[in-house]
């Protein structure tokens, strides 16, 4: 049974599960009729505007100016990787990418907190394994893709990773307000790669809307991170939130009737059974 103080941050981690993987699937959707850091800086701009809006209206606590530094850091890391992953989709690696980068972007943090936090149960450390697995098997794509993407995928599962660190270490103030400065790092990133393509029309009104939808669901996932690192355990909810691709696979299964394959399923298994797991004492 999971003890109190692990039952907030694991319910905040899962709930961002559901908004990251909802994000992704529109973002994804709307990539396929518009430039893709074109969208992508739309969407951190939006979600920069309402976490702005939230903030201010209900007064939350101003972050000190180290966590506001960490978070632009986390943020702009986690940009760049974003970056590199769409460049390494776009060349058709995706079967070697996505795994690759969401199980690294993972293992670091997880790796950084037990070092600092101490060694979880091992109960916990099983959790973590089990949503290892998971995570591989559900964002692999059965495309045959070879060994050659290993260096993109590393370069975007490090600075996903830098995400997820550059965030945990602003430890004080409101999670609005760091959401809001992560978003600020992300769209420096994005922008100057849109200014630098010089295409600014490479997107449908439909594309837009979506985009802003997309960005909107995006940072609120990033402020419950936030909020779920101040409440608990790094590694548990860096571990949890990884699974945020089930939600996007799930999506595309229902909505677009895309294929599921049974690794996908043993994948979504995994990561039901590894919840428990991490949440557990």
């Amino acid at each position: 049974m999971a003890m109190a103080s692990e039952v907030v941050p694991t319910g905040l981690s899962l709930i961002a599960v559901f908004t990251w993987g909802t994000s992704d699937f529109l973002g994804g959707y709307a990539a396929r009729r518009a430039n893709a850091f074109l969208l992508t800086s739309i969407a951190h701009a939006s979600g920069l505007v309402l976490m702005l809006v939230l903030a201010s209206a209900t007064h939350a606590q101003f972050p000190s100016h180290r966590s506001i530094w960490w978070s632009v850091v986390g943020g702009t890391s986690g940009g760049g990787a974003l970056a590199v992953f769409y460049g390494a989709l776009a060349k058709g690696r995706m079967g070697l990418t996505a795994p690759v980068a969401a199980v690294l972007g993972a293992a670091i943090p997880t790796i950084f907190a037990m070092a600092t936090q101490g060694m979880p149960g091992a109960i916990h450390v099983a959790g973590f394994v089990i949503a290892a697995v998971g995570i591989w098997l559900i964002s692999r794509a059965e495309d045959g893709s070879g060994p050659e993407g290993i260096g993109l995928a590393a370069i975007s599962g490090i600075g996903f990773a830098g995400f997820y660190l550059g965030i945990s270490q602003a430890k004080d103030g409101s999670a609005l307000w760091l959401a809001v400065f992560s978003r600020v790092g992300s769209l420096i990133v994005t922008g100057t790669i849109v200014l630098m393509q010089r295409r600014f029309r490479q997107i449908t009104r439909e594309g837009i809307l979506w985009g802003m939808v997309a960005g909107c669901l995006d940072v609120s996932g990033t402020a419950l991170f936030v909020r779920a690192t101040q409440l608990g355990r790094l590694d548990s909810a860096v571990v949890l939130t990884s699974l945020y691709p089930a939600v996007t696979v799930l999506l595309a299964r229902l909505v677009l009737y895309e294929h599921f394959t049974r690794w996908k399923a043993v994948g979504m298994f995994a990561a039901l059974v590894a919840v428990p797991l991490i949440a557990s004492g």
